[in-house]
């Protein structure tokens, strides 16, 4: 009797290779989708984090109202993130009545504030925009000729 050598046939080798030569070229692909959607992410939540700094920093001592310019960019380690600040009166949507009114009677005037911060991701600008309310004017005091006005802020959103 003829002894039999333990082998692949020439067919269970080209079915394994017709296997890799489907499954090789999707997983290669998912992991680049997955390294993209990570990105994305990473940069979105950094802008997130950039925006809530520097409208933080415009809300300390009301610099968002002497800012002599409303943007720009952040420094070197942040060089692809650029921001821009815009202010308008508030409008408000009465919760009650559901009606839309513009907020704009001398003392209780509020201002919507809103830093967009942009980012690239993927060859595509993206924005992540976060807005807060601020009282123009919440009080003025005078005390033997010096005045002084404090202001408060409220109720901020992010938007991506």
């Amino acid at each position: 009797m003829k002894a039999r050598n333990a082998a692949f046939t020439l067919v269970e080798i080209l079915a394994s290779l017709l296997f890799l030569a489907i499954t090789v070229p999707a997983i290669v692909g998912a992991l680049g989708l997955a390294r993209r959607a990570a990105e994305f992410t990473e940069r979105g939540s950094l802008a997130g984090n950039l925006a809530q700094n520097k409208l933080n920093e415009m809300l300390v001592g009301n610099a968002w109202q002497n800012a002599a310019q409303p943007g720009g960019d952040f420094d070197t380690d942040f060089s692809l993130y650029r921001w821009q600040m815009t202010t308008q009166a508030w409008t408000g949507t009465t919760a009650n009545t559901g009606t839309t009114s513009t907020n704009t009677t001398g003392s209780g005037t509020m201002t919507e504030l809103t830093v967009e911060v942009f980012y690239p991701v993927q060859g595509t600008d993206r924005s992540v925009r976060l807005t807060t309310l601020v009282g123009s004017t919440a009080t003025t005091t005078t005390n033997n000729g010096a005045t002084t006005t404090t202001t408060g802020a409220s109720s901020s959103s992010i938007t991506r």
